[in-house]
């Protein structure tokens, strides 16, 4: 019998992490998140990141993991995020996977395949030297022959799986679409309670808007000033991320500080966009719509499922 585990996910600023310390509370739980910018260290502001107060108690993982120089690969994630399944299954507990980032949530509940493909470190030092002559969407265009479904499927701008869609192709020669291919892709190990929370588009966009104004007012300038002073800077992989590019633009003095609030709140809600259009996908995917469900609904539907 597969041990049960619990998925929350959405678009960034729908409202996961309250629902998540909620949940977690009532099913005895613990919160594993699954947000790409969350494992740095030092990144709290522009990816906002749960604090300690916030917690509410209830224990988090693989948030703080990794310095932002240090590179890390979905593989990696998987490695160290499964293992405190494990741990958390180990104690009677129940683990719940929430954030926005689908790839991190099918690396622990679906078959993929990481092994398969091992690295070659100089084709990916050669491909990070072209994106930074030539620009994210000159290795982007790389893909289209060789792997249309990840050319149309993986945004120009990650540049980080982008590399590793053409470094999978050229140890393998097979596309790195095909790894996660298949009838029993999402017959994972584990017995996957998947949610998925929503509401109306235009109503998402001024909570994005919103929030984004409200990092600002936290200190996300100050905080990217800080990690200039500590050494980093836009061509860092961690830095690509929403919020973090665009202030580092500005304090490289190549766009205005309001071009780039614009340009996070842009990016943002092209984020979400590309969020729901991968949960979209995925045929385990409950979606919970906010515009008709009150909180207390949909933290009632949830608790009612899962609990046997």
């Amino acid at each position: 019998m597969k041990e049960k585990i619990l998925v929350i996910a959405g678009p960034t600023a729908v409202g996961k992490t309250d629902l998540s310390i909620k949940l977690a509370k009532e099913l005895n739980g613990e919160i594993i998140s699954t947000d790409s910018m969350q494992i740095y260290k030092y990144m709290d502001i522009g990816s906002a990141k749960i604090t300690k107060e916030e917690m509410c108690g209830v224990p988090h993982h693989m948030i703080d993991v990794i310095t932002p120089s240090t590179p890390f690969s979905v593989a990696e994630y998987k490695e160290m995020a499964q293992k405190c399944i494990d741990d958390i299954l180990y104690s009677g507990k129940i683990p719940i996977l929430t954030g926005g980032t689908g790839l991190y949530i099918n690396a622990l509940t679906c078959n993929m395949n990481f092994t398969e493909a091992e690295n070659d470190l100089e084709y990916r030092n050669d491909l990070e030297k072209l994106a930074e002559e030539h620009g994210n969407e000159y290795i982007h265009n790389m893909l289209k022959e060789i792997d249309p479904i990840s050319y149309k499927e993986i945004h120009y701008n990650n540049r980080k799986r982008v590399i590793r869609a053409l470094e999978v192709y050229k140890l393998t020669n097979k596309p790195f679409s095909s790894f996660n291919a298949g009838e029993e892709f999402f017959n994972g190990k584990y017995d996957v309670s998947y949610y998925v929370l929503n509401m109306n588009r235009e109503k998402l966009y001024s909570r994005i808007n919103l929030r984004v104004d409200m990092m600002m007012d936290k200190g996300l300038l100050e905080e990217c000033i800080n990690l200039k002073e500590m050494g980093y800077n836009s061509s860092v992989q961690s830095m690509q991320g929403i919020g973090y590019k665009e202030i580092f633009y500005y304090l490289e003095n190549k766009i205005s500080l309001h071009e780039a609030i614009d340009m996070i709140k842009q990016g943002s809600r092209n984020y979400a966009k590309r969020q729901l259009t991968w949960f979209r996908r995925d045929p385990r995917a409950i979606f919970l719509d906010k515009d008709i469900l009150s909180e207390d609904d949909i933290f009632k539907r949830i608790v009612g499922d899962f609990l046997p």
